[in-house]
């Protein structure tokens, strides 16, 4: 099938009305596209963020009939008569080969891969997690993601309890039960999340020893391993909870957070933790270090 896309810029407080048009119109699918290339960063689970200066993108059947639709969005207040868009065709592939052919296995560290399912595995003999892009965030390519997947590689999990907290997909928290932790808790304030982590666990056979929660329903813990790979805007707020989830010598490790904001997050935590050098991949940071005695 073929299709169009168009393309409205706007600003965020128009861009839920513009895409509610679109959809009304005919779109297929309705994304939101940084019109001036601003970076995007990652949302806690459950919130969508929208750009000061958003392009809205509708994607439409090339049989529609654009021209009517045009004129159309164009009686609407928030667009207007001369409203500024762009047409355009979009070349017709097998989009679900595409999406597939983009997910390669990865290797972090010394030991541990991340691998989709219909990948081979390239080491048998290594940590295996299989993990395929799905409800929630987390596969291992974004840079704060792969700051803490390269940090658990690095230390010894065996036999620990561990707190992933934001988990998302659970890949943190399933690369640390494949490393042999004994108990994983993770932590989301999105219920998708928390169906995404079991679900990832059972496929990696480990969910006798994961449990997940909301966080009104989080257990009192003390765990030997923290990991919050979230935002710097909750790691602040959350500092006391995510602290106390650590116990005395414990380890903590936080991503989520632009270069510049690490100075913020190492003032909030050095009060309780020995902090490691905080490691940085291209604009993103890991903050890492052990609970004091």
């Amino acid at each position: 099938m073929a299709w169009l896309q168009l393309r409205i810029n706007t600003t965020s407080e128009h861009a839920d009305a513009i895409g509610d048009m679109l959809s009304a119109n005919g779109s297929q699918a309705v994304t939101f596209v940084d019109a001036k290339d601003t970076p995007m960063y990652e949302p806690k689970p459950g919130e969508v963020l929208l750009w000061p200066d958003t392009q809205v993108v509708g994607l439409f059947d090339a049989s529609d009939d654009m021209k009517r639709i045009i004129d159309r969005l164009g009686k609407a207040r928030v667009l207007g008569a001369d409203f500024k868009y762009k047409l355009e065709p979009l070349e017709d592939k097998d989009w679900e080969r595409e999406w597939m052919d983009n997910f390669h296995p990865m290797q972090f560290g010394e030991r541990l891969w991340i691998c989709p399912s219909w990948r081979d595995v390239p080491d048998p003999n290594a940590v295996n997690v299989m993990l395929d892009p799905g409800l929630a965030f987390g596969t291992g390519t974004h840079p704060t993601t792969a700051l803490c997947l390269r940090w658990l590689d690095g230390i010894d999990v065996k036999d620990k309890t561990v707190v992933d907290f934001g988990c998302g997909s659970g890949i943190l928290a399933l690369a640390a039960l494949k490393l042999g932790a004994k108990r994983v808790i993770g932590i989301d304030i999105d219920p998708q999340a928390l169906q995404a982590t079991e679900e990832n666990a059972r496929r990696n056979d480990v969910a006798s020893r994961l449990d997940v929660y909301l966080p009104e329903n989080q257990p009192q813990i003390e765990a030997d391993i923290v990991m919050a790979n979230i935002l710097s805007g909750p790691l602040l707020e959350l500092q006391p909870v995510i602290a106390d989830f650590c116990q005395a010598d414990g380890l903590l490790v936080l991503s989520g957070i632009l270069a510049e904001q690490v100075p913020k997050i190492e003032a909030a935590y050095r009060t309780q933790f020995t902090l490691d050098k905080s490691a940085i991949d291209g604009e993103w940071a890991r903050v890492s270090g052990k609970k004091h005695p």
